[in-house]
């Protein structure tokens, strides 16, 4: 997967013929599928993110959506955005060869749809993956979902030729509104990945070991169920520090996952990167501004901060 180049063009013709025909682009959902769309089945595969001679040095970004309850828009917003999205990691130069992953979470105790995870794509296909997510709805109501699931997915079924070939971490970005379960369970592993595990793995584990491979990002978007919600952020700060990120509005995902990319590649500074954003017609810079302060303004995201010291030293892997 990851071959061909996105084109605007041909993401307007198929939204154009969308509206035509008055198809949503989340037709399969819509249709009311509440089974994995087999493209997005995570049972017994591994996605991989490759160089090959038309992308040399490809980008793995994997974005990751809580698609329960409240947060069953925020795939709807960013779908619109693609363009926007693509246009600032590659017209911009924030990334050369980017190849975006998207997937969704929900409750594995009790959502028919836990885990979908779709391929790294370079083309008009992540437009594709994308729209063939369930929005579930649903979840289970305790203000907890099964992202431990998605971690270990990651973690353990993903080939990056960035980071085995170049020693160049991955981006991943989770937006959700809950926490996380204490354990990655085995019996969930087994019936969802199809992994044989000998016994359950602790939360803190799992993030440990997908941050070795992806910086990863967790953003909480206010309009969710569980936003402003100190438990919640707690939570993922304990695990993430600064790298849980809060953002005033929804629509702003597309924005701050460009520049967490673009500061990550050393391809802009925080002011430099406003000022894209600007230029590009966006309406949310000042949000973005404002939930990245913290991550930003030393000029660039450091693939160490916030890890745990466990991955310190030996462990760290620098974009420096």
């Amino acid at each position: 997967m990851g071959s061909g180049v996105w084109s605007t063009d041909v993401y307007d013709a198929a939204d154009r013929y969308r509206r035509s025909t008055g198809r949503s682009a989340f037709a399969y959902s819509d249709s009311g599928a509440r089974t994995v769309h087999p493209t997005l089945d995570p049972h017994g595969t591994v996605r991989e993110s490759r160089d090959s001679r038309e992308h040399p040095e490809s980008l793995s970004i994997a974005v990751i959506f809580d698609v329960t309850g409240s947060m069953g828009d925020v795939p709807r917003v960013l779908q619109t955005k693609l363009p926007k999205l693509l246009g600032l990691l590659l017209r911009n130069g924030y990334a050369r060869d980017p190849q975006i992953l998207f997937g969704a979470v929900g409750d594995a105790t009790c959502d028919r749809v836990p885990l979908q995870i779709g391929q790294f794509e370079s083309d008009n296909r992540m437009d594709d993956q994308l729209g063939r997510i369930v929005l579930e709805g649903g979840g289970g109501g305790q203000m907890t979902e099964s992202y431990e699931l998605a971690l270990y997915y990651l973690a353990r079924h993903t080939e990056l030729d960035c980071f085995t070939k170049r020693g160049r971490r991955g981006y991943l970005f989770v937006i959700g509104d809950e926490l996380a379960y204490d354990r990655v369970k085995a019996r969930e592993v087994r019936n969802v990945c199809g992994d044989d595990l000998r016994e359950d793995i602790p939360v803190r584990r799992i993030v440990s070991e997908v941050r070795r491979k992806f910086d990863t990002y967790y953003l909480l978007p206010r309009g969710s169920n569980y936003a402003g919600n100190g438990t919640v952020l707690d939570f993922w700060r304990g695990l993430l520090g600064q790298n849980a990120i809060e953002l005033d509005d929804p629509d702003a995902v597309c924005e701050a996952i460009a520049m967490l990319v673009g500061l990550g590649e050393s391809a802009i500074d925080f002011e430099s990167g406003l000022a894209d954003l600007a230029e590009a017609g966006s309406k949310v810079t000042t949000t973005v501004s404002t939930a990245l302060a913290l991550v930003g303004r030393g000029g660039r995201v450091l693939s160490t901060w916030g890890l745990p010291t466990t991955l310190q030293g030996d462990d760290r892997i620098s974009r420096l």
